[in-house]
């Protein structure tokens, strides 16, 4: 094992390298949204219900490039401690939408402000220019279709 306590194989694989770093952000925003009672995820799908203005849990998923069952999942405590509600689209019922209820927003305002703390704590070690690069190239590799033949 190398000084650094890392397995040499790790550094080789970019699936690898990229979930111990979202592994070891994940921990530090947690660690500074603990005092809200919301995990990183939450506040972020909190954030997205804020701004999206009621969308529908399909925009959601779509977004956050995840499947319906696994949002109905992050929802589900959400929903129990009252921050968010889902209703039927008045023009379709066929779809859901979800927004955030008063408690949710004064919860979002809460997790906001820990938040704005993780994100400073981040740049403040990395710098800002390399956070800003970090989530441009992260944002253009979640929009590429790894599904179509490789561009020669």
């Amino acid at each position: 094992m190398s000084k650094d306590n890392t397995l040499p194989g790790l550094t080789l694989c970019n699936n690898a390298a990229l979930r111990r770093a979202a592994r070891k952000l994940g921990q530090l925003y947690d660690d500074v949204l603990q005092p809200s009672g919301l995990k990183a995820t939450q506040q972020g799908l909190l954030y997205q219900i804020h701004i999206g203005d009621e969308p529908a849990m399909s925009a959601i998923a779509a977004s956050l490039i995840m499947d319906l069952s696994a949002l109905g999942h992050t929802l589900k405590p959400l929903i129990r401690d009252g921050y968010v509600e889902t209703f039927a689209d008045p023009d379709d019922r066929r779809i859901k939408r979800v927004r955030l209820t008063p408690q949710g927003l004064v919860k979002l305002n809460e997790a906001m402000k820990l938040w704005h703390v993780a994100q400073q704590r981040l740049e403040d070690v990395v710098g800002k220019e390399q956070a800003e690069w970090l989530r441009a190239a992260l944002d253009d590799i979640a929009a590429l279709d790894f599904d179509l033949p490789p561009a020669n």
